[in-house]
C-alpha cells in the first residue's frame, strides 16, 4: 500500500483540482431521515442563535459584558454550522461530495478559525464572570465597552491567526492523484493521509499547537472557577448562592460539550475510527443548537428576554 501510494505521488504530473469527500458509511434506507435531521439541526441552529442575537439587540438589560460574548458565541455558532452541514446535506442527498481544491481550503480554514476562536472565546467568558462574581465593585469599571471590543476582536483575531497557520501548512504539502478524503470534511488528519511528502512536521505542529492552546485555555477555565466556587461559597444566602450560580452553569456546561470532541479528534493518537465523523458532525450539527438552548433555559435573564419579545411580536 505505501509503495504504490508513492508510485502514485511520483507519476502525479497535474495540479490536483479537487477532492472528494467519503463522508460515513450510513444504511441507504435511512438517508432521508439523515437529510431531515441534518437539515432540522442546521435551521434550528441558525433560528436558535439568530434569535439570542434579537433579543439581546433589543432588550436594553441585556446590553451587558455576559451577553456581549453570548452574541459572538452565537455568530460562531452560526458560522461552525454553515462550514459543513450545507455540504453534508448535498452529499447525502446527491450521493456527490466533489468540493474544489480552493472549497477545501476554505472549509479547513474555517474550521479551525471557529474552532479556535470559540475556544479563546469560552475562556474570555470565563474571565467576565470570575471579575463579575469575585470583583463585583470593579466589574463595571474594568469590564467597560472599550475591553469587551478589544477582548471579542482578540479572539476572532487570535482564531484567523491559527487558521492561516494550519491552511497554509496542509495545503503547502504536495497532493497525488488520490483525492479520496475518507471524512465528512477537509480537516488535517484526513487531509495529511493524501499528501505526497512526510507528515510527521504537521502532525506534531498540529498536537502540540492544538494541544497547547486548548489546555492553557482550559486551565485558565478552570482556575477561573475555582475562584468563582469559592467566592460562591462565601455568599451568606442559599438564594445568592443559587442566583450567582446560575449564571455560570450554562457556560460549565458548553465548555464540556466542546472539549469533549476537541480532545478526542486531536489530542488522542490518530485512527481510522470511523466513530470520528460522528464526533465531528455532533460538533458541527448538534453542539450549535444546544448552545441557545442551553443558555435560554438556564438563564432567567435570557428567558425574561425572549418573553418579553414574544409578547411584543403577540401584541403587534
Amino acid at each position: 500500500m505505501i509503495g504504490a501510494a508513492i508510485k502514485e505521488c511520483e507519476n502525479a504530473t497535474t495540479i490536483l483540482e479537487n477532492f472528494e469527500l467519503l463522508g460515513f458509511p450510513y444504511p441507504k434506507d435511512l438517508k432521508f431521515l439523515l437529510v431531515f435531521f441534518f437539515l432540522l439541526m442546521y435551521l434550528l441552529s441558525l433560528s436558535g442563535n439568530g434569535l439570542i442575537l434579537l433579543v439581546v439587540a433589543l432588550e436594553p438589560h441585556l446590553h451587558k459584558p455576559m451577553y456581549w460574548f453570548l452574541c459572538h458565541l452565537s455568530t460562531m455558532d452560526m458560522m461552525v454550522s454553515s462550514v459543513m452541514l450545507p455540504k453534508l446535506i448535498t452529499w447525502l442527498i446527491l450521493d456527490n461530495g466533489v468540493i474544489s481544491f480552493a472549497g477545501c481550503v476554505t472549509q479547513l480554514f474555517f474550521f479551525h478559525f471557529l474552532g479556535c476562536t470559540e475556544c479563546f472565546l469560552y475562556t474570555v467568558m470565563a474571565f467576565d464572570r470570575f471579575m463579575a462574581i469575585c470583583k463585583p465593585l470593579h466589574y463595571g469599571t474594568i469590564m467597560n465597552h472599550r475591553v469587551c471590543f478589544c477582548l471579542a476582536v482578540g479572539t476572532w483575531f487570535a482564531g484567523s491567526i491559527h487558521g492561516v497557520i494550519h491552511s497554509s501548512l496542509t495545503f503547502h504539502l504536495p497532493y497525488g492523484w488520490r483525492n479520496q478524503v475518507n471524512y465528512v470534511l477537509c480537516d488535517i488528519p484526513a487531509m495529511l493521509k493524501l499528501a505526497c511528502a512526510d507528515t510527521f512536521i504537521n502532525e506534531m505542529v498540529t498536537v502540540i499547537d492544538i494541544g497547547f492552546v486548548g489546555m492553557a485555555c482550559f486551565l485558565l477555565i478552570l482556575t477561573s472557577y475555582i475562584y468563582i466556587a469559592s467566592a460562591i461559597l462565601k455568599i451568606p444566602t442559599s438564594q445568592g448562592r443559587q442566583r450567582a450560580f446560575s449564571t455560570c452553569t450554562a457556560h460549565i456546561t458548553l465548555v464540556g460539550i466542546y472539549y469533549v470532541p476537541a480532545v478526542y479528534n486531536y489530542i488522542r493518537p490518530p485512527s481510522q475510527d470511523s466513530f470520528d465523523g460522528v464526533v465531528v458532525m455532533c460538533y458541527s450539527a448538534v453542539t450549535p443548537f444546544l448552545n441557545p438552548l442551553i443558555y435560554t433555559l438556564r438563564n432567567k435573564e435570557m428567558k425574561d428576554g425572549v418573553r418579553k419579545l414574544c409578547i411584543r411580536k403577540l401584541q403587534c
